[in-house]
């Protein structure tokens, strides 16, 4: 049986990619910028640095600095975004299954540690998760390996031996080429049928309530 479970956070944890959206159309907006909206749906799943190197002017980038430019859109988004939150349908059903099965979960997400503890607090999960794994935790965002692989050291376990849940095709070429054994990906910020064509997934899922009459299937 796999021993953790390692959670991704934007679109899997929550499905907030609209919020996102609007956060950075307020932002972009701040610094005239008007042609992010294609560039910035090529950063899903990345890193905030390289997704602020995507769409905003080089020269606006030596002035403020990537940094200060993500925390600025970051703050937007946790303001807009706190009134409405809540979790994917069946997450609290899923964390609970698997904590009665004594399989670890760890979140290991390019979003910064703010905005973990913001989904995870606001969500009320946070004590489902043994360790929260960050994009300003690693030295490589996802497609690099780098997240899942401390987040499965931090859960005690070899990536073999853990399934994860994605939902962006950046973190799901992570997670294979960290070597865990098993890829769940939520249709929340892409459509199924690209998941299906455009990745390797083992399986994909609309609602984590669609593994819940499964679940030792999944983790065998």
């Amino acid at each position: 049986m796999k021993k953790a479970a390692l959670f991704d956070m934007d679109g899997t944890l929550v499905d907030n990619t609209a919020a996102h959206i609007r956060a950075f159309e307020i932002f972009c907006d701040r610094y005239g910028v008007t042609d992010w909206k294609e560039r910035l749906s090529r950063g899903y799943g990345m890193g905030n640095d390289d997704i602020m190197r995507l769409i905003m002017p080089e020269a606006i980038i030596r002035v403020k600095g990537t940094a200060a430019l993500a925390e600025e859109k970051e703050a937007i988004y946790r303001e807009l975004y706190a009134p409405e939150i809540r979790p994917v349908e069946g997450l609290r059903e899923l964390l609970a299954a698997l904590h009665d099965r004594g399989v670890r979960c760890a979140v290991g997400s390019s979003g910064c540690r703010k905005n973990v503890d913001f989904v995870l607090e606001k969500c009320d999960i946070g004590a489902w998760f043994e360790a929260r794994i960050s994009g300003d935790a690693v030295t490589r965002c996802k497609p690099d390996p780098e997240i899942y692989l401390k987040a499965a050291a931090a859960a005690g376990t070899d990536p073999a031996d853990c399934v994860v849940f994605e939902d962006a095709k950046a973190g799901i070429e992570s997670a294979r080429r960290a070597g865990v054994g098993r890829i769940v990906a939520l249709a929340t910020t892409l459509p199924r049928e690209v998941l299906e064509r455009e990745t390797d997934a083992d399986r994909v899922i609309d609602t984590f309530a669609d593994l819940l009459t499964d679940l030792d299937a999944l983790l065998a």
